[in-house]
């Protein structure tokens, strides 16, 4: 008995240990090792990736690590980087999108649009990701196939212009951090709503940029809070730092208990600033929709959280 209790102490102490993971900081810019994921011409923000090392002496890479080059992209609703771009959800086939498969029987369709980039996993496997990375925001729509319960797990990322300090040269300040937003509307083959980003999904993030006074940031087990911290510009940011957490392997797994999590934050169209985006605005029928209207969802800080996990699942 008595080794039972050491045992179930000692396991709690490490699910506790994993749980309560501390931020890794990392210090003024990155390294650019990719000067853009996709060239999209002068009127596009390059979709730089770069590297950094964090006071833990680990590699970072950022805005992210993603499987941009690898996985299928989700297919067109409005994209100005030489792919589709219909004026309404009217003018979709369906036919035309290729359907993928998450491993079942159950047709469904997931509309899509994200500030700046999306990878989309459904029960665990990776289906397609945003085919524009940065700018010009575009919107995606993605058909698979599978069987319920649904576990819908994305990887949201704001990308930065200032490689490891999450922000871009405009607003008159070379360091302004920019600011994220996802949303989405998933429905069944009849067209009936099955799923909408709001309150209910969880949202956890895993990068914070640009930091000016570390202190600010609140850890704490899976709390991390930004909200008290700085957002606004800057024309020097050689001392500010990123606040880094390692991923769990297994986050987009059904298995994955994210009931820690904290709840995803919703935010308003016009404080993502979409009204003036045709990427949004000419689907407002699938994303606003009357009875479904979808909110746009993130963690807790829209400007300063830079990588973000969001999880839900349908029954």
């Amino acid at each position: 008995m008595i080794a039972r209790i050491i045992a179930l102490i000692v396991l709690c102490a490490s699910v506790s240990d994993l749980y309560a993971q501390e931020a890794a900081f990392t210090t003024g810019l990155a390294r650019e090792v990719n000067p853009g994921l996709i060239d999209c011409g002068p009127k596009s923000q390059p979709s730089a990736v770069g590297e950094i090392r964090s006071n833990e002496n680990a590699i970072r890479t950022v805005p992210a690590a993603t499987n941009f080059d690898s996985a299928p992209k989700a297919s067109d609703l409005f994209n100005e980087c030489g792919g589709t771009q219909l004026s309404s959800i009217s003018q979709l086939d369906l036919q035309s999108v290729a359907l993928l498969d998450a491993g079942g029987r159950e047709e469904f369709v997931m509309y899509l649009f994200a500030d700046n980039y999306f990878e989309l996993y459904v029960n665990g496997e990776l289906l397609a990701v945003d085919p524009v990375p940065y700018t010009p925001l575009n919107s995606s729509v993605v058909r698979f196939k599978a069987d319920r319960p649904l576990t819908i797990a994305v990887l949201a990322v704001d990308w930065e212009q200032n490689l490891g300090l999450g922000s871009e040269n405009s607003g008159g300040m070379t360091f302004n951090p920019g600011h994220g937003g996802f949303v989405a509307h998933l429905q069944d083959s009849s067209k009936n709503t099955v799923a909408i980003t709001d309150r209910k999904w969880r949202a956890q993030t895993f990068y914070t940029s640009p930091l000016k006074n570390r202190n600010c940031l609140v850890s704490s087990r899976q709390i991390r809070r930004s909200t008290p911290c700085d957002t606004r510009g800057a024309n020097y940011a050689a001392s500010f730092s990123g606040a880094h957490w390692d991923l769990p392997g297994d986050w987009m797994m059904p298995s994955f208990d994210d009931s820690i999590w904290p709840s995803a934050s919703t935010y308003s169209n016009k404080k993502v600033g979409v009204s003036n985006k045709r990427a949004f605005t000419n689907f407002k029928a699938v994303f606003d929709t009357e009875g479904a209207d979808a909110d746009f969802i993130w963690s807790s800080n829209l400007v300063l959280d830079n990588m973000v996990v969001l999880r839900t699942t349908v029954e």
